[in-house]
């Protein structure tokens, strides 16, 4: 608050009491006629200016009540910080040093624990594979095994039962030999030698009688069966082992200290306030003319650069100024687009089955994935891909290996579009008007609807603090929602040249919202 401005401030310093006569804001007292020379002809003082305390005294309330002295520090405001939207005195500009140097310190630190984020993640995923490799030698040993040991028990069948027959068709044979020499005799031998002959044959059949009834009394001429009796530990793994394994998340104390001054208070002065949807505010950066038509994706590019994906089967390019960079076509279907980092982007195709990666330095394809269901939104996320796949819900894909994983089984519309922040995820569903959030399960969180306000979501992107951006197409229009799903705001209307809206991307480094009409116009704006 300014000082007693009835009274002149000099004098009141030297024990005496004078009226003031003139203001002097730089100085933040009052000054009466003596005083008032004196300040006129000092080195220090003389380009101040002052008022008479008559128009002074004329000011609004709020300004007479404006202090211009740090409350902190005591030290007269000397700087504006545009950044926090606040005076500073020298004292605030060095803990602004500090604050600067501790987000720098603070990053390091958070990109570290990424990095060491991926390396487990990675050693995560060789120690599952490694385990699914060692099951499945054992259980290929096993199985040789018993393979080998219904080999060795069929043959051992089979020479039983061949030994049999070989010993029968010897048989037959001695029969058929006896019946062709009966005959004979019959025919030319004496009734004597014919009686000798028979009473040989009588003995050679009561042999073979005797060899029958040896057969059918032993258990060679069982019925023999083969069968397996699986060890039921193995048929039980379905339905005892219901998962490979368990992710466990913990927590270690950080190790990064903040760099205090010896004054805390000026850590708190420039303390950074999270922003909610009621105090977003978007200021326009620049307007691009796209030249497309049924454009169904738009991201952000390093150096301030956009690339928008048309239905036309096109991909093009913007510079930073907003002129055209490059376009590529005729690399198949193209429905969203998003940038994975070291200048690639993937591109989705709508009803097609598979999903590309464009080289942006090489303007060229360099790879494509083949996952058999249609593919419309998409984000990136830690080396995976989360796209939407229609009847099959949410999907991601490993840009590591291919693998495939189901998210969400929801049944979703085409057009549907999908985002990430933290551990949850974000989807839109114009065909009931509504906005889900859930995690990486496919547990839902919340779910937002009011066609009020929002009908017929598309594009959706959220920021840095949670807060949900979303295209509502029917409504030609950019809602806000809390990241607790509970309130909204409309930001952008058809005033402000939205006309069918439809995709949009929030830039989390460099805070800024990209909003794509459906042909022709897109919109950079400033996120404040």
């Amino acid at each position: 608050m300014a000082s007693n401005w009835s009274l002149c401030g000099v004098c009141d310093n030297r024990q005496r009491t004078k009226s003031s006569v003139v203001w002097c804001s730089e100085c933040d007292e009052g000054l009466c006629e003596d005083c008032k020379e004196h300040h006129r002809i000092f080195k220090e003082t003389k380009n101040h200016e002052t008022v008479s305390i008559v128009d002074y005294k004329k000011l609004h309330t709020e300004v007479l009540q404006t202090a211009q002295v740090c409350k902190l520090h005591n030290e007269k405001y000397e700087l504006y910080c545009r950044e926090h939207d606040c005076p500073c005195c020298k004292k605030c500009v060095k803990s602004h040093n500090d604050f600067a140097d501790n987000v720098k310190r603070l990053s390091a630190n958070r990109k570290e624990n990424l990095n060491s984020l991926k390396d487990k993640k990675r050693e995560i995923e060789a120690e599952i594979k490694q385990t699914r490799t060692k099951i499945n030698h054992h259980l290929d040993k096993l199985q040789d095994y018993l393979i080998k040991e219904l080999m060795t028990v069929e043959q051992k069948e089979i020479n039983k039962i061949e030994k049999l027959l070989t010993s029968l068709k010897k048989k037959e044979k001695e029969i058929t030999e006896i019946q062709q020499n009966l005959a004979s005799i019959k025919q030319h031998a004496s009734e004597l030698q014919i009686f000798l002959t028979m009473k040989d044959i009588e003995k050679d059949i009561a042999v073979g009688e005797n060899f029958i009834q040896s057969i059918t009394a032993s258990d060679i001429i069982n019925q023999v069966n083969v069968s397996c009796q699986i060890n039921k530990s193995l048929q039980q793994i379905s339905a005892s082992v219901q998962k490979f394994g368990e992710i466990h998340v913990s927590y270690d104390s950080c190790d990064f200290t903040i760099q205090k001054r010896k004054n805390r208070q000026a850590q708190i002065m420039v303390a950074l306030p999270a922003r909610n949807i009621d105090n977003l505010t978007l200021t326009l950066h620049k307007r691009i003319n796209t030249g497309l038509p049924y454009i169904r994706g738009c991201s952000m590019l390093t150096g301030d650069r956009t690339v928008f994906s048309s239905e036309e089967h096109k991909i093009r390019v913007f510079n930073s100024d907003g002129s055209k960079d490059f376009e590529i076509s005729k690399n198949g279907l193209a429905f969203d687009v998003v940038f994975i980092g070291d200048d690639y982007i993937a591109v989705t195709s709508g009803e097609g089955i598979k999903i590309r990666i464009i080289d942006l330095n090489k303007h060229k394809l360099k790879k494509s994935f083949t996952v058999n269901t249609s593919n419309y939104g998409v984000v990136y996320k830690d080396g995976h891909l989360i796209y939407c796949a229609r009847e099959k819900g949410l999907k991601m894909i490993s840009l590591n290996d291919n693998s495939i994983t189901n998210v969400d089984n929801n049944n979703l519309p085409y057009y549907a579009y999908v985002t990430t922040f933290g551990d949850k995820l974000f989807y839109t569903n114009f065909g009931n008007d509504s906005v889900t959030c859930c995690d990486y399960h496919g547990n839902m969180i919340w779910t937002f609807s009011d066609t009020r306000v929002l009908s017929s979501p598309l594009g959706i992107s959220v920021d840095n603090d949670g807060c949900v951006f979303v295209v509502g197409y029917d409504t030609q229009n950019v809602v806000v929602i809390s990241p607790d799903g509970q309130r909204c705001r409309q930001l952008l209307s058809r005033d402000d040249g939205l006309k069918r809206p439809h995709v949009l991307h929030s830039d989390t480094s460099s805070n800024k919202l990209l909003v794509a009409n459906a042909a022709n116009d897109a919109f950079l704006y400033e996120v404040r």
